[in-house]
């Protein structure tokens, strides 16, 4: 048997052991879910003499017999509640933030791996094939040591939690204990796939065993994402309990625990988060490579590493205020007290705290792709109209972030006649902030559209109607936006509501519809010069370091948000709080311990930065060039 072949019938047998891994738990899971009333705990109550109790699921209303104990009532003292001599939720808060950072930092990046792997592999262009090759391991190699950091940051939090919130804990490991064996199992499985896929990448680089390789990482992300989504159904059993009676008893069916109202679009909205905050946070570790960059060479790689990030995170958050809306509607159809906590009540300007982060983070983006065009000739004649997409950013942006009503002393108050101010209060509501949102991200597709075709010339026959069909379409999208965010304003709330939707087809339309016509446009488009990568202003580094800081600020503000809306309750309806700390912070409080976590994050994010810079300088050169040519030109990357 010859060395090639030894090497693929290794790399088949990893690939399909690490299957087995994949499947092992769900092999091992598949009695636990189709249990249902014939659970094993119900057997033991069928014996002689026993009788069956029976429950009725609080969100299902379906009958089960019930296999668990009553959600203990907690008592303010040191056996539910140890003190020491600190706010206990102050601590957990800290180490479940930090775990989230970086468990969301690991989960991204081998997706962002897999995509340009792939695009690696299916490439002609050898040079091209090499550079994304690169580029992905570069991805992988950061996240590596961040992986080991989320591991010990889940030990931690699991210890904080076991020492200062133990009942409550005990409780929610005996609600998921048919699917806790998994977990582990599927942590075990996903650090296995990733150290193959990391000490492997140079021994299955070619031919057959590269492709065994590319399915190795498929393998990764599936376990990272089933990873996620079981993390998701404990948030989601929190907010909007099921599978359990009003005394909180286990009632025999896991699915309907981990299946509760809101997990769907937590899922979706973490998958979707999670991904942008990634290519920020990648974006930002090439922004700080390029300004430390000493040659032109690196210069390039760093700044074409940093676009590429840019481009993918970018790509994820323009869906996520959708996924936003998805979830904060579900919420309201959970239990609308909720969402009137969220949208309308206490929690209410937080969500203004949370439009101007996500403004930032657009007006960053737009900012970075004005200053990008720099390094293309022929970009010039775009130039001109930028001012134009200012305008339209400001104005959007300031119509998003306007408040309903004023944070005000009672003087004030008096003075004004009221808690609406007679002009703001006509703007800070959602039909008003829906325009102004669908604005901002419309003129965000707009500037890359401008970008995709800035050293471009279109040779196809029909340009000319294609660019004024183009125009015309962007210019009915905004008309249409802004017409129906001055329309709500004539119709009952109810019906209001439902003009989000339009909206969105309109804004979703230009990205799509557009992205497209502009791709066929550009096919074979004559080029007015190359892309100078490395040849782009500091401020623009800087720009992708404001994004990566505004997506994890908003991060840890929405992961703030949506534990306080159960208020005292650590299971909603179900399990009460009654520690001393079963209040809501004030919004100060809250911003300062959300700044806290970020800058922490980012101490330690450079520190695996600075760890990572340690381990590429014992690379051969050879190994690190990657990157043909002082100035290299990835025409088919954009």
């Amino acid at each position: 048997m010859g060395l090639a072949t030894r090497k693929k019938v290794f790399s088949i047998m990893a690939l399909c052991a690490m299957v087995g891994l994949l499947l092992f738990p769900i092999v091992m899971s598949l009695p636990t879910p189709a249990s249902g009333e014939e659970a094993p705990a119900a057997d033991g109550a069928k014996k002689e003499g026993d009788k069956v109790e029976k429950g009725r699921d609080v969100y299902y209303k379906t009958e089960g017999i019930v296999v668990g104990a009553p959600a203990p009532k907690t008592t303010d003292g040191p056996k539910d509640y140890p003190r020491y001599n600190f706010e206990s939720r102050v601590l957990l808060w800290f180490a479940n933030q930090q775990h989230l950072y970086y468990g969301s930092f690991v989960l991204a990046v081998p997706i962002f791996c897999m995509v340009i792997e792939f695009m690696g592999v299916v490439t002609k262009d050898k040079a091209l094939a090499k550079r994304y090759d690169q580029l992905a391991y570069d991805f992988i190699k950061i996240s590596l040591t961040a992986y080991s950091l989320t591991a010990i940051l889940g030990g931690i939090l699991i210890f904080t939690f076991l020492t200062l919130y133990p009942a409550f804990f005990g409780y929610l490991s005996s609600i998921f204990r048919p699917v806790m064996h998994i977990y582990a199992l599927m942590f075990v499985a996903e650090s296995g796939t990733l150290y193959i896929y990391y000490y492997g990448w140079d021994k299955m680089k070619e031919g057959f065993l590269k492709w065994i390789h590319l399915s190795m990482s498929v393998i990764l992300n599936v376990i990272g994402t089933l990873l996620m989504f079981l993390a998701n159904s404990w948030i989601g059993f929190m907010m909007s309990p099921a599978g359990v009676d009003e005394q909180g008893r286990f009632l025999g069916n896991i699915w309907h625990v981990i299946h509760t109202a809101l997990w769907n679009p937590l899922n979706v909205h973490r998958i979707l988060g999670n991904m942008a905050f990634g290519g920020g946070v990648v974006a930002a570790y090439a922004a700080y490579k390029f300004l430390a960059a000493k040659t032109e060479e690196d210069r390039a790689h760093y700044d074409w590493m940093g676009y590429i990030a840019m481009a993918l995170g970018v790509a994820f958050l323009i869906p996520l205020p959708f996924a936003g809306y998805w979830l904060m509607r579900e919420v309201y159809a959970y239990r609308q007290q909720m969402g009137i906590t969220l949208m309308g009540g206490l929690l209410a300007w937080l969500f203004i705290i949370q439009a101007t982060m996500i403004g930032i983070l657009f007006l960053s983006t737009n900012y970075y792709l004005w200053q990008a065009m720099g390094r293309m000739r022929g970009a010039e004649k775009y130039q001109r109209y930028i001012k134009y997409l200012v305008f339209l950013l400001a104005v959007g942006f300031l119509v998003f972030i306007t408040p309903h009503t004023m944070v005000m002393t009672p003087a004030e108050l008096k003075a004004m006649g009221g808690q609406q101010h007679p002009v703001l209060g006509n703007y800070g509501v959602m039909s008003a902030k829906n325009g102004g949102i669908n604005v901002i991200i419309t003129t965000t597709v707009l500037s890359f559209v401008w970008y995709m075709r800035g050293n471009k010339v279109s040779t196809v026959s029909w340009a000319k109607f294609g660019n004024i069909f183009m125009g015309v379409f962007f210019a009915c999208a905004y008309v249409n936006i802004v017409w129906l965010a001055i329309y709500g304003y004539y119709i009952p709330a109810n019906v209001r509501v439902g003009l989000s939707v339009p909206q969105v087809a309109t804004t979703l339309s230009c990205l799509f519809f557009m992205f497209a016509l502009n791709s066929v446009m550009m096919k074979g488009a004559k080029q007015m010069g190359p892309i100078e990568w490395g040849k782009i202003s500091a401020r623009s580094q800087y720009a992708l370091i404001m994004l990566a800081t505004a997506f994890t600020w908003m991060m840890g503000l929405m992961g703030y948000i949506r534990s306080s809306v159960r208020l005292f309750w650590h299971v909603n309806e179900i399990m009460r709080d009654n520690s001393p700390w079963a209040y809501t912070h004030t919004v100060g409080f809250a911003a300062n311990m959300i700044s806290f976590n970020v800058l922490f994050f980012w101490i330690s994010i450079l520190f695996v930065f600075w760890l990572g810079s340690l381990a590429a300088k014992k690379v051969p050169v050879e190994a690190k060039a990657g990157v043909p040519g002082s100035a290299p030109q990835p025409a088919g990357s954009h």
